[in-house]
Parts: structure tokens; sequence; C-alpha cells
């Protein structure tokens, strides 16, 4: 797997290499020190998951995450020095995956990379799988039926997906629906909460909120009253 590090401190990257490099010796590591440099790079070659700093010279590391992304379908966490909603908001809105926090604990890097490193070493039929769920997360979808579409048993998909995924599918489905949620809560202001849980798969409101307070400890309203007010102190 190709994996990209971003930070303008040279000493930063240089930890983060020493720290992975050991677990997957068969990643290839590349190392950029600003945006210009970060960009070249993801231009030449197919990056799978970037840690990219949040304060980067020139050009912040959202920002720089937001470029990144729309070259290609590609993993970013971002990593910095303190935590806060407001910071997770404005990642969440550009689609960034997960965060991590300095100093950088290697129990809690190892934690987020075996995340990816699974995603990236399943098979074709998890990808089939996990295919069908990003493009139909908003219909009525179930392990049958994800499995009728890709041919094989009921049974044998929720087995390997579990051991492939460390999740199981319908967990994985619901998290999936619950970030999109998260998108759209921050993002589309004209769309009631029943619409969003609607779009997003959910059987009804109730449902939604049910299920988003036990993940994120707040309600879907909630949620989106703390968005607009990180926006609202973001534009002042």
């Amino acid at each position: 797997m190709n994996i990209l590090l971003i930070d303008d401190e040279h000493l930063e990257v240089e930890q983060l290499e020493y720290l992975i490099s050991p677990h997957f010796p068969n990643w290839t590591i590349f190392k950029a020190y600003d945006a210009s440099q970060a960009l070249q790079i993801a231009k030449k070659t197919k990056i799978e998951l970037i840690f990219l700093d949040i304060h980067m010279p020139g050009k912040s590391g959202l920002e720089l995450a937001k470029d990144l992304k729309a070259l290609y379908k590609t993993r970013i966490v971002m990593v910095t020095a303190y935590q806060s909603f407001e910071f997770a908001q404005k990642a969440i809105r550009i689609g960034v995956e997960d965060y991590l926090t300095k100093p950088i604990i290697e129990d809690d890097l190892m934690r987020v990379i075996n995340k990816y490193d699974h995603w990236n070493s399943k098979d074709s039929t998890i990808q089939s799988a996990l295919d069908i769920i990003h493009e139909n997360y908003s219909e009525k979808l179930t392990v049958n039926d994800i499995a009728k579409k890709i041919f094989i048993n009921p049974s044998y998909l929720s087995r390997k997906f579990l051991e492939t995924q460390k999740i199981g599918l319908n967990e994985y489905l619901n998290r999936y629906r619950l970030e999109k949620v998260t998108q759209l809560l921050a993002s589309e202001k004209e769309h009631s909460i029943s619409e969003i849980a609607e779009k997003c798969g959910f059987n009804s409101q109730h449902y939604l909120s049910v299920a988003f307070k036990k993940k994120f400890g707040i309600t879907p309203r909630e949620y989106r009253l703390r968005s607009r007010l990180g926006m609202q102190h973001e534009n002042s």
C-alpha cells in the first residue's frame, strides 16, 4: 500500500515513518513537507492512505485535504496538536475519515492504521459488498440483498466480512449511514432531519435519533445546532 506522510516538521514525519515501517515493511512510504510537494506526489502516484498535519505553511491541512480528496478516492487521517468539536466538524465536511492527536501514541496509530489495512487487504468479494453499501446505503439493504447481488451465500458473506473488516456487516452499514448523516446535517441546512434520515436509509427520524445518540452522545438536532454555531464562529 502507498501511504503519504505530510508535515512541515521533518521530525514529525520521521517519527511517523519510524513507528509505521517495522509493522508494515512492504508498504511504500512517501514524505512531503508542504502542500505543493504533497500534491505533486499524489498526482504521480495513487496514494491509499494519507497522514496530514492540520497546520501547514501557506495552505492549511484542511484546505490541502480538500485538494487531495478532489484528485481521487483516498483516505485521510488528520494529525493535530489539539482536539475540538469545531475541528471535527470541518474535517467531517470535507470527508476526512479519522484524526490523531500529538504527541502520537503508537497504540493509537496502530489502531487507526489497522482499520485501513484491513480495508486494503480485503478480497474482491468484500470489496464488492462494500461498493454496494457505499452506492446503495440510502435504500433498504440487508445482508441477503447484498449476497444476492454478488451471488454468494449470506452466511458466508457475514462471516467473511467480520473476519476481514473486524466489524459485522450490519454494524458497518449502520456506521456508514451515520457518517453520511453527520455530513448532511452539517452541509444541507434546507433539509429536515426527517428528510436526511430517509436519504441515509433510516426507517424513521426516531430510529435515526436513537442510533445517532447511542454513537455520538447527542441528538441529530443538537449536532446540527453545534455545527451551525461552529460555522458562524468560523465566518465571524
